[in-house]
């Protein structure tokens, strides 16, 4: 699969994420929404600046919904569209836009779950559209993730552990 560098945004494709995005988090109370392709490529970041590594972070979001999509399959499910992490005080949404880019929403104690899964839901069938319209427009319809994505995550937790 090609990554982010096989299609490009227009700068009103840009604007349309960027107001859905903000939209949710005003909605949802969360602090901060990325979109990550599935190659791992960080896309875009609305809200709060993330205060790690937002590289990294992204590489192992794609290989977190990539495990997350083979242990789907081993339990007879095609995927699971979202996922959740949840901390003591920070937690994570993730949710598949278009099969070709991850929404990660990041979020803490001055919401709930529920609230991010429900506003999330809108956020996602919204973003849905503008990503079908602009693969269209540029002929770069929904393909699976490259088997190889994995092996580029192993090397990220490696730089961030070894």
């Amino acid at each position: 699969m090609a990554g982010a560098a096989s299609w490009s945004f227009s700068e009103n494709d840009f604007k349309q994420i960027q107001q859905h995005l903000q939209a949710f988090l005003r909605d949802s109370n969360a602090r901060c929404a990325l979109l990550v392709d599935r190659a791992g490529q960080l896309v875009a970041t609305v809200g709060e600046p993330p205060q790690f590594d937002a590289t990294a972070f992204a590489s192992l979001t794609a290989a977190d919904f990539s495990a997350n999509d083979q242990l789907a399959k081993m339990i007879g499910e095609n995927e699971f569209a979202s996922l959740v992490h949840q901390g003591e005080k920070e937690s994570m949404f993730l949710a598949d836009v278009a099969k070709r880019v991850i929404l990660v929403v990041l979020f803490d104690q001055r919401t709930t779950l529920g609230l991010v899964k429900l506003k999330g839901k809108g956020a996602v069938e919204r973003l849905n559209k503008v990503f079908e319209e602009m693969f269209n427009r540029v002929g770069a319809g929904p393909t699976a993730p490259e088997k190889g994505l994995l092996e580029g995550a192993e090397d990220e937790i490696d730089k961030l552990f070894g």
